[in-house]
């Protein structure tokens, strides 16, 4: 705890201080976002630091796996990623959601364990249970790369992962229409840890690709 005390008064001494009037706007005008962002909870994964931007930016949604429950039309069972989905595209109207997965990923490595040796599983049933969301990802792997070793599958499966959650996030009635009318686009992003790299899935190539700068 030290560490982020530390941390919070160096936060108010320097970065607020010389940022006062971007959170005297903020504070006074709410939140716009750009776009929400879903990622995993993982801690070597910072979107803000990672697209360079500053408070107010991205409307951010963490989990573990980055997953996306397909679309429930009822309430009961819907889940705070539903929430959070119908939060920014009706009510903060962002024009973006970014679905990003990335490299060395525990959840999604977990998957490839029996059920009964999965980390934890007796001791933390919310954790197994929602691992379960990734089981189409592996479904999906099994079929199109029988040929890769299990290690050799980790970097795939958090590829398909991806593409699997954002084709979740089109079930939702408020991302189609949205989409529909043209007021939101969505994208699937890999974030590799080691090198800092972020690709993008390109659909016409069908592979993920370094993200270029825009000219």
């Amino acid at each position: 705890m030290r560490k982020l005390i530390a941390g919070i008064h160096r936060f108010k001494k320097h970065y607020l201080s010389a940022n006062q009037e971007l959170y005297r706007r903020l504070a006074e005008h709410g939140q716009f976002p750009e776009a929400l962002f879903i990622t995993c909870c993982d801690s070597r994964v910072d979107p803000l630091l990672i697209t360079h931007g500053q408070p107010g930016d991205l409307f951010i949604h963490r989990n573990i796996g980055n997953f996306i429950p397909p679309y429930s039309g009822d309430p009961l069972d819907g889940t705070g990623v539903a929430a959070t989905v119908e939060y920014a595209v009706v009510h903060l109207q962002v024009g973006d959601i970014v679905v990003c997965g990335h490299s060395d990923c525990g959840a999604l490595k977990a998957l490839y364990k029996d059920r009964k040796d999965r980390v934890g599983f007796a001791d933390t049933p919310h954790i197994a249970e929602w691992l379960k969301h990734g089981d189409r990802t592996m479904a999906v792997v099994a079929a199109n790369y029988p040929e890769l070793s299990r290690e050799e599958r980790y970097e795939v499966t958090a590829e398909e992962n991806v593409l699997i959650q954002l084709e979740n996030l089109r079930t939702y009635p408020v991302v189609q229409e949205a989409t529909r009318e043209g007021k939101l686009h969505v994208h699937a992003w890999y974030y590799e840890i080691g090198t800092g790299t972020v690709y993008q899935y390109n659909p016409v190539k069908e592979q993920f690709e370094s993200i270029r700068e825009e000219e």
